[in-house]
């Protein structure tokens, strides 16, 4: 491992042993909620060992504090302490406004009331796939505001997933994989 990746790692378990402490979480209750063995959690905690934090491991503990693992990595903690404290991203929260300004449809706006911290998770193109979903026969009013929900949250997984991935030497073969969908998807 390079000084480069040892500083980021150690970067990163700060960041996480920050988070942890501002939600109340001792060793324990954070290695039961993010899913992960005690050993692990308190080499992390503790900053004590220089080897480098697994991918599926930062993905569980981004998890674990409401966070993406973009967002755990390139953040800096003085924008995530925030949102411990139920703040929303700074762009959420203009996005989620105009999402309440210009929801005009009924089943939208009562989502929106039901589910405030999913709604608030929504990015800039999903609120404005959404509001371009309205109408009285429009696909929200057939389907259902939480079954487009569901199709963004399930992409945002995906997506932190093949982050993942793509930072491990299965790069390659995730390569191979995503080709040979996308030739069965459009095919040439």
């Amino acid at each position: 491992m390079t000084t480069e990746q040892s500083g980021l790692e150690a970067t990163i378990a700060a960041k996480i042993a920050r988070l942890v402490e501002e939600r109340g979480w001792n060793q324990e209750d954070f290695a039961r909620i993010a899913n992960l063995n005690r050993h692990t959690v308190r080499q992390i905690l503790l900053n004590s060992d220089s080897r480098r934090i697994r991918n599926a491991t930062i993905m569980n503990c981004a998890r674990a504090l409401g966070l993406t693992v973009s967002e755990l990595r390139t953040l800096p903690l003085d924008r995530l302490l925030p949102r411990m404290h139920g703040a929303p991203a700074e762009e959420g929260e203009d996005t989620l406004k105009r999402l309440y300004e210009l929801g005009t449809q009924p089943e939208l706006v009562a989502w929106l009331d039901r589910h405030p911290q999913r709604a608030q998770r929504l990015s800039s193109s999903e609120v404005e796939d959404l509001l371009s979903l309205q109408g009285a026969t429009g696909p929200l009013a057939k389907v259902g505001v939480e079954h487009f929900v569901e199709l963004f949250e399930r992409k945002r997984k995906l997506r932190e997933q093949i982050e993942i991935i793509a930072g491990t030497e299965y790069l390659g073969f995730l390569e191979q994989f995503v080709a040979l969908v996308v030739d069965k998807v459009q095919p040439r």
